[in-house]
């Protein structure tokens, strides 16, 4: 064969072909754990953050070993022991015909379409009982769905702290639901009035003076599309279509 033959030409590209097809498969496999402990890592990192419980210099999960992970009905708000909440994956289970719910779009305060029939939740437990619970959130903003946590303190109607892990909102707009001050203002709100759910996240600043403010939180400067999404993604899992139930149950004193 010549050596500017056309079908040596092919012949080479096809093996180069084969041959890196070949190296980035055997690297995506041997790579597949790491990959999965440092998703796992990071979620538990959010998590304690959203909780106030990070601390900068200590090994994630020496801190998350004051965590309890328990997978919540949330058709009935109580705690089910039928599926292990470390192999269950709540986002998946939300694609899941068979382990979720198609939502009315009246009822879609979140645009989630479907709600998974089980949450995983995170809690933190004293002598005393819960000091925290960790809620995992979801709804759609401008741009994307956006996935957090909210954490709420011992009483579970204060607001312990919020977070969102991934979303593709707009930079310095949108994208300010990460700024460390926005998020420092959901502090000691309050989720509920006389068991009601109040929160909310207004446009504009909010009148402290008032008492309304103790319900609700600035809105996020020129993103009033993303400002929605936070607020109605919010009270629909604070509300009866999410965690209300759970938290009624656990007020109650019975759990």
């Amino acid at each position: 064969m010549a050596s500017e033959s056309v079908q040596k030409t092919l012949g080479v590209a096809l093996v180069l072909c084969i041959v890196c097809a070949v190296v980035v498969s055997s690297a995506a496999v041997i790579l597949r754990p790491t990959q999965e402990e440092n998703k796992l890592l990071d979620l538990k990192t959010n998590i304690l953050a959203s909780a106030g419980l990070l601390q900068a210099g200590v090994d994630v999960e020496k801190q998350f070993e004051q965590i309890s992970t328990r997978v919540v009905d949330l058709e009935t708000g109580r705690f089910t022991d039928a599926i292990d909440p470390m192999t269950f994956d709540q986002r998946k289970s939300s694609k899941d015909p068979a382990m979720s719910t198609t939502l009315d779009p009246s009822e879609d305060l979140a645009k989630i379409k479907r709600r998974e029939n089980y949450a995983t939740v995170y809690i933190v437990e004293g002598e005393q009982g819960i000091e925290k619970i960790v809620l995992p959130i979801k709804g759609y903003g401008l741009w994307s769905t956006l996935y957090g946590f909210l954490a709420l303190e011992s009483d579970l109607q204060t607001v312990a702290g919020i977070g969102f892990y991934e979303h593709a909102e707009t930079p310095g707009l949108g994208g300010e639901i990460d700024n460390p001050n926005w998020k420092a203002s959901w502090i000691g709100k309050q989720a509920y009035d006389s068991g009601v759910m109040a929160i909310s996240v207004i446009k504009g600043k909010v009148d402290l003076t008032r008492p309304e403010g103790d319900y609700q939180i600035d809105g996020l400067a020129g993103a009033t599309l993303t400002t929605r999404g936070v607020n109605n993604l919010v009270q629909y899992w604070l509300g009866k279509e999410g965690f209300e139930p759970l938290i009624d149950y656990l007020k109650s004193g019975d759990a």
